[in-house]
């Protein structure tokens, strides 16, 4: 079964699907991480990247300078569509390549551009995860990429709101004190 799980930065994704490792014994495939591998020095990811944003987007050494793209992309739309048009594939194509050679009987596909990758058509179901706090979502940001409060509320900003990921998705956890409770309610439903 694989489930793929969506929602805003900093909404706890990544929270759920640990859950979902430790009481139910799934694998965790992150589409951010795959990024990450496939925009390593000299891949034909990056090479695709640096010919659409140009040498400035690297750093001395020849890798990734993220935090100068996500700059870029996160003040203009065309440019993050852009780069989300190149990387979409890339990430597609590995996260089908990780499903298909996984043991496990859980899957969770933890990715933020989830819906707009049409990657739906990967999962049996997807789950909204949403804060209803944006405060704690900013804070979570800010320590988690090491960025500063503007750059985090300007991500978030450049994101959908959480109305859209609720109309997309089969299900929807909210990220409260019942987080958990809700997780087992919702595997109780999709494990009949």
């Amino acid at each position: 079964m694989v489930i793929g799980i969506t929602g805003s930065s900093g909404a706890g994704k990544s929270t759920v699907c640990e859950i979902l490792e430790k009481k139910y014994d799934s694998k965790t495939i992150t589409a951010d991480k795959i990024a990450r591998e496939l925009s390593k020095k000299g891949t034909e990811y990056l090479n695709e990247i640096v010919e659409k944003f140009g040498n400035e987007i690297l750093l001395e050494n020849g890798e990734l300078n993220r935090k100068k793209l996500a700059n870029i992309i996160y003040s203009n739309q065309n440019e993050r569509d852009n780069l989300n048009q190149i990387t979409f594939k890339y990430i597609k194509n590995e996260i089908k390549k990780q499903i298909e050679q996984s043991d496990k009987k859980i899957i969770a596909i933890d990715a933020p551009l989830l819906l707009e990758a049409k990657m739906k058509n990967l999962c049996d179901y997807t789950v909204a995860i949403v804060s209803e706090n944006k405060e704690l979502q900013i804070d979570r940001i800010v320590k988690r990429d090491n960025i500063d409060r503007q750059h985090a509320i300007a991500r978030l900003s450049a994101q959908h709101p959480n109305d859209f990921y609720i109309a997309e998705c089969d299900y929807t956890i909210i990220n409260n004190d019942l987080l958990e409770d809700q997780i087992d309610m919702l595997m109780n439903v999709i494990k009949q």
